[in-house]
């Protein structure tokens, strides 16, 4: 895929990448090794503060997935120069801040998921695993960590 069919596809979904955002504490956006990259946990823009099913609901977690997606996707960018030096999305794995009571955390997960199959096609199903948390960093609703095959 040519870099201006990709540049299409985000402007066709209404995205434009931001700057990738800095880590929060002591460690890396990302660590390349083997042919695999992979991502430090990221939140969504605005760092909202509170737990699903308390504060938001399932839709408003979707949309904090989401926007964690395109954080993810500027950390790409910036890692790899370009988006089409993704071979594949290996893995997504989402820590939901949410009230105990709460049950559909991969509900929520599914803004991270529905987004990277949209950028990438077919390249963009992965495998992923999604935890409830009592407490996450900064009292986020989601932080999302990732992992991506990408070209040498």
């Amino acid at each position: 895929m040519s870099e201006q069919p990709l540049v299409d596809r985000l402007e066709s979904l209404g995205i434009i990448l931001p700057n990738a955002s800095e880590p929060a504490a002591k460690y890396a956006n990302y660590v390349k090794v083997n042919g695999l990259l992979f991502v430090s946990g990221k939140g969504p823009a605005g760092n909202p503060k509170g737990k699903l099913g308390k504060d938001f609901t399932t839709e408003e977690g979707y949309q904090f997935a989401r926007q964690v997606g395109i954080e993810i996707l500027a950390v790409l960018k910036s890692a790899l120069g370009s988006l089409n030096n993704v071979k594949r999305v290996v893995k997504i794995q989402g820590f939901v801040n949410a009230d105990s009571n709460f049950e559909e955390h991969h509900k929520v997960l599914n803004g991270c998921s529905d987004l990277m199959l949209d950028v990438f096609g077919e390249k963009g199903v992965h495998a992923r695993s999604v935890f409830g948390a009592v407490s996450v960093r900064d009292n986020l609703p989601i932080i999302v960590d990732s992992i991506f095959e990408v070209e040498d």
